[in-house]
């Protein structure tokens, strides 16, 4: 086996797997339902993988499209492409076809593995993605030119393949929704991410003992993340495709799980499990949560009922690779409502509208600098240069920080709603409201929810003489957006509230809503 010294150099994410595959080869790294594969196999598996995508034409600098759930292939294709210099692009599998499609040509990915459960989609929309030259599918291929995976990677050598590269060429596109309904591509480089990871090692204390249970899926960036901090000590990754609390307290018990991420409204649902309390939960230590502010007595709960563990709220945005501040286990209750002080490696600045700094206290726009920030958004030179103007990524977050340097946030970035851990812009929405030919206005935010944190609320004017009912509503945005992004709920209304300029006053449509609402940060 040939291996670059100079690769070796290099912050590079395909060589955390090369160099645990030679420091420890039969050590477990990925545990799934029904299987395992040690790091030794998982590398020889990727490097097969890598041959294969190369006889598929894909070269440095070429995008691999992933549509998969949590499993050993999503983390096995990403790998690969970081080893030969392509760029990973994995896709939330819960869009919309139409949605797929748009990422696919945005990205102009060239090669899409999928699980076989999303074949029929893909199929509807081929003929709109030419640029795709292969597939390659989990499961037995369903359309002519579908490749088999397994089949590729038993017909390929496992050679460890040798491309000349540095930590600051791209790695990843990962894809958050904007203001403008349409999504944005981050470029993040090898060296984003695995900054990110080394910030996420020193500050939860990641070591090769650990066990952690995978829930949330894959595609996101903290998912995605937080298996490069594991493999980069050499824990162990367990992965699961759905949250089951009852399934997630008894893997904990049987695998002696150490650590666990989960979002504020998964938390919640785990607490409420009837088998709590008969579990054994002493091996967890690491708590994880972030995507929305844990409740105090929620934090109450969690340390009353997993004495051993600490709790960890994590904050930032994909652009960010994605973190940017941690509340560590020892303040989480000292810091009410705080996410924490800047990671290692991140600066970060609470400035004005003329991007200057306000005093110590007051309320502002969180910027950021440091080797995490992404390179940019794919084909988006405009949005990349106001999100980076000054040399600073510009989140968009309002937050304050107190005299310890800890922030609060304040307000979401723009008018983003998070429900149950997803980021859902009200403005996508609205632009599908639209569409309809009976709607004249529309305005979506997001209301409070026991289970999810915030719910999609739709507010909308109707055309004189026309008339539709909620349900009516709703079916309509189904055809266009994933279930989770559709209105729970429907107002009907003569008009919207609008200030002078013309602009909807959301604020106005959401104050009956949270006027009870305890928001304080």
């Amino acid at each position: 086996m040939t291996v670059s010294g100079k690769n070796m150099r290099q912050l590079l994410l395909g060589e955390i797997l090369a160099r645990n595959s030679r420091k420890f080869p039969r050590k477990t790294a990925l545990v799934w339902p029904g299987g395992s594969v040690s790091y030794g196999k998982m590398n020889e598996r990727v490097n097969a993988l890598c041959q294969g995508l190369k006889h598929l034409g894909v070269k440095k600098g070429d995008k691999v499209a992933l549509l998969l759930t949590n499993s050993p292939e999503i983390l096995e294709g990403c790998f690969a492409a970081f080893k030969i210099g392509a760029l990973a692009v994995p896709l939330n599998f819960r869009l919309a076809g139409k949605e797929i499609e748009y990422i696919l040509i945005q990205s102009e990915a060239s090669v899409l593995i999928l699980d076989g459960e999303f074949a029929e989609t893909i199929q509807a929309l081929r003929s709109n993605v030419p640029g795709i030259r292969g597939y390659i599918a989990v499961g037995p291929p369903s359309f002519s030119g579908m490749k088999d995976y397994e089949g590729v990677i038993r017909e390929n050598p496992p050679d460890e393949p040798v491309v000349d590269l540095s930590d600051d060429d791209d790695a990843l596109i990962l894809y958050t929704a904007g203001t403008t309904g349409r999504p944005k591509g981050a470029v993040l480089t090898h060296k984003n991410f695995m900054i990110n990871g080394l910030n996420w090692v020193m500050e939860y204390h990641t070591r090769f003992e650990d066990k952690w249970l995978c829930i949330p899926p894959l595609y996101h960036s903290a998912a995605l993340g937080y298996s490069v901090t594991h493999f980069y000590v050499g824990a162990t990754i367990y992965l699961e495709k759905a949250f089951d609390p009852e399934g997630i307290l008894k893997t904990v018990q049987q695998e002696k799980i150490t650590t666990l991420f989960l979002v504020p409204a998964m938390w919640i649902r785990l607490l409420q499990e009837k088998n709590l309390e008969a579990c054994d939960r002493s091996s967890l230590r690491v708590l994880n949560t972030g995507a929305a502010i844990m409740p105090i007595e929620v934090k109450n709960q969690l340390l009353q009922n997993f004495p051993n563990a600490g709790i960890y709220d994590c904050f930032g945005q994909t652009e960010m690779s994605p973190a940017v501040t941690l509340l560590r286990a020892e303040d989480a209750l000292r810091k009410q409502g705080s996410v924490g002080q800047a990671l290692a490696c991140v600066e970060i600045r609470v400035v004005n509208d003329d991007d200057q700094d306000v005093p110590m206290g007051e309320v502002g726009e969180a910027i950021y600098r440091g080797p995490n920030v992404m390179k940019g958004y794919y084909k988006n030179p405009e949005a990349t240069e106001e999100a980076m103007r000054g040399g600073w990524f510009h989140s968009g977050d309002l937050v304050r920080q107190d005299e310890e340097k800890y922030f609060y946030v304040v307000d979401r970035k723009k008018d983003m709603i998070i429900s149950g851990g997803e980021n859902i812009y009200p403005a996508e929405v609205e632009e599908v409201l639209y569409r309809h030919p009976d709607i004249l206005e529309a305005a979506v935010f997001g209301i409070p929810d026991e289970q999810w944190g915030e719910s999609v609320k739709a507010t909308v004017v109707l055309k004189p003489g026309k008339k539709l009912n909620a349900e009516e509503v709703i079916d309509h945005c189904k055809q266009y957006l994933a279930s989770y992004k559709k209105p729970k709920s429907v107002d009907f209304l003569d008009a919207l509230p609008r200030n002078p300029a013309g602009k909807v006053l959301k604020t106005v449509l959401r104050e009956k809503y949270w006027a009870k609402r305890d928001r304080k940060i």
